[in-house]
């Protein structure tokens, strides 16, 4: 049977009487360096694990590898994207007060081939290749450098693309050879590589972020919004879109049609502010708030002696609206007999005061609005149809606050703001459960509910955090939709309180469980397992 031949790597010399001496130390030098590299590969694994940030992990792997391969300095560079030049992530063993940049000058030449090549360069004698080919001024960035050490560079590479460099100086090891440098190295940089992509990736995704941010917030920015309206949910945006179209156009009669309560008289107060009549008076109108014998006098005004009472000539509220805006609010509460002189005026810009034959010319625009459902009233004939097709020339639609729930919270905050008279800085906050119920009312008063149950809210929180039980009553009423749905279990009722006043006393506490767990009158066991029953995390009430 032939012999074994024993095993022909080059690092060993076996024969069949064993290996030899020289053979087993190099053997024991290679099996030595094979643990520290998948020592070294397991360092920067767990340090990828923690963090992608490349200034956490360049600095321990230079480190790790000056004291597993001895070099004398180690550099990671990366390639700008927007200069195409190099900048210094980190550097080791520089001369004290040497920079790192003069560093660089020195060695670019090589770390520029190894862009271009996208392979590794070894320069050998490297202190003499420096003082052959570098300016004197350099000369101070090698000092103390071993008259023999090589300089090993290779490329981080990224898919097809070199965006950096490594580079370590040191002396040659006749056991281990360049090749077994250059191998580890090329490791590392695959590793460092994929980290600084995912960094630089991220970066532009976050910088791009932040642009596209910015031209969101100059867009809104540079929208119209008119003065003392809040929201800025998609319907309310539309109302301000319709209030910029049509302010500029001084004649033009407009209908606004919403429940009561929506803040329709915002709207004629933008209109008229925004338009070229803003200097000119702004006269309101309530159509329902007087009967029918006194509406006409005092829209139009009156003779003295027209009627028992009348002592003086009286301007009614057109005159005083002339080169201004007239609002009139309620139109669908008028009678037909003052609807035709109504439409008298929209259409001439003429009238006779009470009591008088003389006809007055004047220029007012027209702005009107109604809760009403008009096209039901002129069904019934209860509102003359010309009268509305002169009025609706531009309908502007207020929507209920029930159908922009998202401006809920921006009006309450605006209220409590409003209605809190002590220090700016301190304005009680609302608790969770108050958001909940405020949220889930359906606000048949709207706005104006609204207003009226913050004002309450802030008078009985006395400053301090605005609770559920601050709410007025009505608010845990059902809409007629809900009515149907089915009861919240006593129990159901009960976890929900003490959920809510376990987060409120971690909102206080900041998140401190024992604090918490006091003021509340329990032990710290009982507040943890009622933390884990409700799954709320305290961490998030720390900031």
């Amino acid at each position: 049977m032939k012999e074994e031949s024993g095993c022909r790597s080059p690092f060993c010399d076996f024969s069949r009487q064993g290996p030899t001496l020289e053979a087993m130390n190099r053997v024991g030098d290679i099996h030595c360096r094979s643990i520290q590299e998948l020592s070294v590969l397991f360092s920067i694994s767990q340090t990828l694990q923690k963090s992608f940030d490349l200034g956490e992990i360049m600095r321990p792997i230079l480190r790790d590898l000056s004291e597993m391969m001895g070099l004398e300095r180690g550099t990671i560079t990366l390639i700008n994207r927007d200069t195409n030049q190099f900048q210094i992530s980190e550097a080791v063993g520089l001369p004290k007060g040497v920079p790192a940049v003069e560093y660089i000058e020195v060695i670019q030449t090589h770390l520029w081939r190894v862009v271009e090549k996208q392979d590794a360069v070894v320069i050998t004698d490297f202190n003499k290749w420096v003082r052959e080919n570098a300016m004197d001024s350099s000369l101070c960035a090698i000092e103390h450098l071993s008259e023999n050490a090589d300089l090993l560079c290779v490329p981080l590479t990224h898919g097809e693309k070199v965006i950096g460099t490594m580079s370590i100086e040191r002396e040659p090891d006749s056991n281990i050879g360049r090749e077994a440098d250059l191998r580890l190295l090329t490791m590392i940089a695959s590793i460092i590589a994929q980290a600084a992509s995912v960094r630089q990736d991220a970066n532009e995704q976050i910088e791009s972020l932040r642009q596209e941010n910015h031209r969101l917030h100059e867009n809104i920015e540079g929208q119209f919004r008119p003065e003392h309206m809040i929201g800025n949910s998609s319907s309310m945006r539309m109302v301000y879109t319709h209030i910029e179209q049509v302010a500029d156009s001084p004649g033009t009669t407009i209908m606004i049609r919403g429940e009561s309560g929506t803040g329709k008289e915002l709207v004629a107060k933008a209109l008229h502010q925004n338009s070229p009549r803003k200097e000119k008076p702004f006269v309101k109108f309530n159509c329902a708030a007087l009967p029918d014998s006194i509406i006409e006098s005092e829209l139009f005004g009156h003779e003295k002696g027209a009627f028992t009472g009348a002592t003086a000539t009286r301007k009614g509220r057109f005159e005083a609206a002339h080169g201004g805006t007239i609002f009139l609010d309620e139109i669908g509460d008028v009678s037909p007999a003052t609807q035709v002189k109504l439409l008298r005026v929209l259409q001439e810009k003429e009238f006779e005061r009470v009591g008088s034959q003389s006809t007055i010319s004047v220029d007012v625009r027209i702005i009107a609005a109604t809760s009403r459902n008009i096209e039901e009233m002129m069904a019934e004939g209860k509102f003359r149809e010309d009268l509305y097709y002169r009025l609706n020339v531009f309908p502007i639609y207020v929507p209920p606050l029930r159908e922009r729930k998202c401006d809920i919270l921006l009006l309450a905050d605006h209220f409590i703001e409003k209605y809190h008279f002590g220090k700016p800085d301190k304005l009680p906050r609302i608790s969770s459960a108050a958001i909940d119920m405020l949220m889930s009312y359906h606000w048949p008063g709207n706005v104006r509910e609204l207003e009226n149950s913050m004002e309450r809210a802030v008078l009985l929180s006395k400053g301090q955090s605005i609770k559920a039980h601050h709410l007025p009553p009505t608010l845990m009423t059902k809409s007629p939709a809900e009515k149907s749905e089915s009861r919240a279990t006593l129990e159901d009722a009960m976890e929900a309180l003490e959920r809510e006043m376990i987060v409120d006393t971690l909102k206080d506490t900041l998140g401190n469980m024992t604090e918490a767990a006091r003021q509340l009158g329990i032990t710290e066991r009982k507040i943890g397992l009622r933390v884990k029953k409700y799954e709320i995390n305290p961490a998030h009430y720390k900031s």
